[in-house]
């Protein structure tokens, strides 16, 4: 079992940057692979980018890579998504999870609370 706690969310003008963080519970976070999604207004919540257990891999979405890094720090039970270069339709609620599994953007098991990214124009 694994809690997970994000921060870091606000309002941005479009072209600036954000920094998420996500603190997970638990002795065995090193175990996990984690991940970010994102759910805006009306819309199904979508994949945004995954990291395996050691870091060493890395999958993002289309429509964020090349603007968004995720990194993670094992030894403070945390993973991180970096956003520059922020777009409107970035605004969403961003959620961060993990999974015992494969990296791959399915199949994650444990959810966060959310936390809200709103990009002006």
């Amino acid at each position: 079992q694994v809690q997970l706690n994000e921060s870091g969310g606000g309002l941005v003008q479009a072209g600036g940057s954000l920094k998420l963080s996500c603190e997970a519970s638990g002795r065995t976070f090193s175990r996990y692979t984690m991940g970010w999604f994102r759910q805006a207004p009306g819309k199904e919540r979508e994949f945004v980018a995954a990291i395996s257990w050691s870091g060493g891999n890395i999958y993002y979405a289309d429509s964020v890579k090349g603007r968004f890094t995720i990194s993670r720090n094992n030894a403070k039970n945390t993973v991180y998504l970096q956003m520059n270069s922020l777009k409107p339709e970035d605004t969403a609620v961003y959620f961060c999870n993990a999974k015992t599994g494969p990296l791959s953007a399915k199949n994650f098991n444990y959810w966060g609370q959310g936390t809200q990214v709103t990009v002006s124009s």
